[in-house]
């Protein structure tokens, strides 16, 4: 929110010389967080001068230029630089003639940009200073030519400073509005914190309008058949109108410039009047066209395909969650976020209808953002705006229009007034010391509450207090106490430790997940988070091997509209970070990421219908309910690789990322977990055919898939705009945590020798390798230690359709020292059962 100083100087007693930085120190001192300065980056000498003569002349360029003399200091007294009274200056504007009153910046002014003013020699003339245009002085948009005093409606004497009679010597404060406190999206708003910070005196601006007999004659109907969480869309709708207004008359610079500081352009004085209210006050205005209206308002749902064309000229395509303003011709504004064009004010508007309302904030929430439409109004409406001050912000802006405009006040008019008033609070005594751990005096409390607006009553154990209409975030104990502590100081509130309490720390699962991340990354992997939101297609494709349908939660309001859904895999994610990296310049990646994915359970609806009520515990019951409507959410781990595993260096040629890559990291994370797993042959829609494992885990229950590795299939990773070959993987940590042994602990290094031999086997080319290094293994028995596939080869002496498969073997004893006899018997135990089970014999 921006505040000018001028303005927040008319209802807040500021220091003489009180600066941005004092008034930021102000706030913060109340828990808003200081954003920026703000000004037109204008400075002196610029003043008002009177065009004496000018005379033009045409170039060789085809323009004509104006030699002019422009009085810039009361006859016979200096200028505001010291110079002469009468200045000659070159400018380019056709727009004005001898006797207009004038901007001219004099040398030694510097203009936004910056642009520094000096006397030099242009066209064949010194040009002493600069006649400037609205832009030029950074009060609008207008560049057609210079500005034109008489068409604000001023004639002031010659050398006056134009700065101070333009609101240009004006400076902004911008402060961090948090959603909760709505109410500080206005002048009003900070400057009641600022006489909170400081002790200033506060004059309410709503106190200060002219006050207006209610409006009668004009029909509204509020007619809301589907209320969003049984909440009337228009709590408060007031209408009042004015006659005769002349739309041409020019905003008046004070609050033009007032505007610009506060961030909003000036458009035309009828919608400049409404902005200015709403600023000041905090209660969005919307000003109709009275004479294109009609019949009366009603204010009700959108039907089905129903549309509308807004201020901004798009034709929006209604939904019936949306609010909105209609007559006899149908919808005329969306509720709290934009009017729409077919009522606007325009250059023709001679008569007013004015609308100040109190619309539900989650209404107005939702439909700026399905129809991607944040608007000032819908801005403070979906944080909360004052019911009470509806018909102040009316009253204040018909008085402008009076004043300003040339208009007169008409009885027409309507008042809908529904709103609910805030709810007392019961506030125990000491409760607020047990929670914010300061004994604060109970005056202290009671000057605190009184001064926020609060009506307070005693009762038995404490106090009654009711919020003040502007305060809708006050709701509980806790908020009471909350602003306690805010007001009196955060200064005050000890710093002290909690003691934690003995025999605590991570659990078993969090410290193995730990281990797996540590693992990885200790290896090169760099950990990433990916958003959990995707598309169907994302889900579709990696959440099933075989490419049947999966069950996906899809969000009802999802941050992109083109994603969703929540994940079921985390390769979508991984594989967007490695593309986003890849296309930044990193061609070598092996990522990781461990997170949660969203397993829903096939025809089960998750959500909950309502949420739990604030400030009371919850009960069990409410515990279940919300954990059903939560989907099961395991932990899964995936890596990527692309490019080189190892990179090209003296003596050494760069190794490509592949498959095998992909099973080491699966090998890595089993080992953090000290869980065996092991690969075997299968496809998977996403993954390349022949170059993807299952990895599978031996239970009692028979093998288990606990996860996939492989290489991406080659059209989804050029789809992705990365190269042919990439490595993934993807475990399911929750079950591999499940089957992890709870005493697993580090094995004993043996002292013993070791005895080592070799092993060809031929057996069919079907075989896989690793079942048949299984058989050795278990046919060896306990005695061997390692075995490891050196070789597959299939050639002469081989065969047709067959393979040899060599393996090294370790053999080992803890208590004796093996010969090679003993070493030999188990490794042709071994052979005997890679040979019942897959025909292996022994290569000669």
């Amino acid at each position: 929110m921006r505040v000018p100083i001028s303005w927040l100087a008319e209802y807040v007693d500021l220091p003489e010389g009180t600066t941005v930085a004092d008034l930021h120190a102000a706030l913060v001192r109340v828990g808003f967080e200081e954003e920026a300065e703000h000004g037109f980056g204008v400075s002196g000498p610029v003043v008002v001068g009177e065009v004496l003569e000018l005379t033009p002349e045409p170039q060789s360029n085809g323009k004509t230029i104006r030699w002019c003399q422009v009085r810039v200091a009361p006859q016979g007294r200096s200028a505001a630089d010291g110079g002469a009274d009468v200045r000659g200056v070159v400018c380019g504007a056709a727009n004005f003639e001898v006797g207009d009153k004038v901007v001219v910046t004099l040398p030694g002014a510097v203009l936004p940009g910056p642009f520094p003013i000096a006397a030099r020699k242009t066209y064949g003339h010194v040009s002493d200073g600069m006649i400037a245009s609205a832009r030029e002085l950074g009060l609008g948009d207008e560049h057609d030519g210079i500005l034109r005093l008489v068409t604000l409606g001023l004639d002031p004497e010659v050398g006056t400073d134009a700065l101070r009679l333009l609101g240009l010597d004006d400076r902004a404060v911008e402060v961090n509005v948090t959603p909760d406190r709505g109410y500080a999206f206005s002048v009003r708003g900070i400057a009641r914190e600022y006489s909170h910070s400081t002790g200033a005196v506060f004059r309410d601006p709503a106190a200060l309008a002219r006050p207006l007999p209610p409006g009668d004659g004009f029909p509204v109907a509020i007619q809301d058949d589907a209320p969003l969480r049984g909440r009337v869309g228009a709590s408060v709708f007031l209408t009042r109108a004015v006659r005769g207004i002349d739309p041409t008359r020019p905003t008046p610079p004070w609050l033009a410039s007032r505007l610009r500081l506060a961030g909003i352009r000036s458009i035309s004085l009828p919608v400049d009047i409404t902005n200015y209210v709403m600023l000041e006050l905090g209660e969005p205005v919307h000003a109709y066209d009275l004479d294109r209206l009609t019949g009366g308002i009603v204010v009700r749902r959108a039907t089905p395909g129903e549309r509308l064309t807004t201020l901004d000229g798009q034709t929006r395509t209604l939904s019936p969650e949306d609010l909105l303003i209609t007559d006899g011709s149908g919808p005329i504004g969306l509720a709290g976020v934009m009017g729409g064009a077919h009522t606007e004010i325009s250059e023709g508007t001679r008569n007013v209808l004015i609308e100040t309302a109190i619309f539900d904030p989650v209404s107005i929430a939702r439909t700026a953002r399905r129809h991607k439409l944040p608007s000032e109004a819908s801005k403070r409406y979906e944080r909360g705006v004052d019911p009470a001050v509806a018909d102040a912000a009316s009253a204040r802006v018909v008085q402008l229009l009076v004043d300003l405009a040339g208009g007169t006040p008409d009885p027409l008019g309507s008042a809908h007034a529904a709103a609910e008033p805030p709810a007392p609070i019961d506030l125990p005594d000491g409760y607020i010391a047990r929670l914010v751990g300061v004994d604060y005096a109970d005056e202290e409390i009671r000057r605190t509450l009184v001064e926020i607006g609060a009506d307070i009553a005693d009762q038995d154990g404490g106090l009654r207090v009711t919020p003040p209409t502007w305060r809708p975030d006050l709701v509980d104990s806790a908020s009471l106490a909350e602003e306690v502590a805010r007001l009196a100081g955060y200064d005050r509130i000890p710093s002290v430790l909690p003691v934690a309490p003995p025999g605590r720390g991570l659990t078993r699962a969090q410290k193995l997940r730990r281990s797996v991340a540590q693992l990885l990354a200790a290896n090169g992997g760099v950990e990433v988070l990916a958003f959990p939101f995707v598309r169907r297609q994302q889900n579709d494709r990696f959440g099933s091997a075989d490419g049947s349908a999966v069950p996906a939660v899809k969000l009802a309001n999802p941050i992109d509209a083109e994603a969703p859904y929540l994940r079921t895999s985390l390769l979508p994610g991984l594989i967007e970070i490695a593309s986003r990296n890849r296309s930044r310049g990193f061609v070598d990646l092996d990522l990781f990421e461990v997170g949660s994915v969203f397993r829903p359970e096939p025809g089960v609806q998750y959500g909950t219908d309502s949420i739990a009520p604030l400030a009371v515990l919850p009960t069990e019951e409410t515990f279940a309910a919300m954990a059903a409507g939560i989907p099961p959410q395991p932990r899964h781990v995936a890596t990527l690789r692309l490019g080189s595993a190892i990179p090209k260096q003296p003596g050494q040629e760069a190794v490509a990322a592949d498959w095998r890559d992909a099973l080491t990291s699966v090998q890595r994370v089993a080992a953090a977990l000290r869980v065996t797993v092991r690969p075997v042959q299968g496809t998977h829609q996403a993954l390349h055919p022949g170059r993807t494992a299952r990895i599978v885990a031996d239970t009692p229950s028979g093998e288990e898939t606990v996860g996939w590795a492989g290489e991406l299939l080659p059209s989804l990773a050029e789809e992705a705009d990365l190269p042919h070959v990439v490595a993934v993987a993807e475990l399911d940590l929750t079950r591999l945590l499940a089957l992890a042994d709870p005493d697993a602990h580090a094995v004993a290094i043996r002292t013993l020798p070791a005895a080592t031999q070799d092993l060809s086997l031929v057996v069919g080319s079907e075989v896989p390798a690793g079942d048949v290094q299984r058989a050795v293994a278990e046919g060896a028995g306990g005695l061997l230690e390692d075995i490891r596939l050196l070789d597959d080869y299939r050639g002469a002496g081989v065969p047709d359709g067959s393979k040899s498969l060599t393996f090294a073997l370790r053999f080992r004893a803890e208590d004796r020292t093996l010969t090679a006899a003993e070493a030999s018997e188990a490794k042709l135990a071994g052979v005997a059962v890679a040979g019942e089970r897959y025909g292996a014999s022994l290569r000669e």
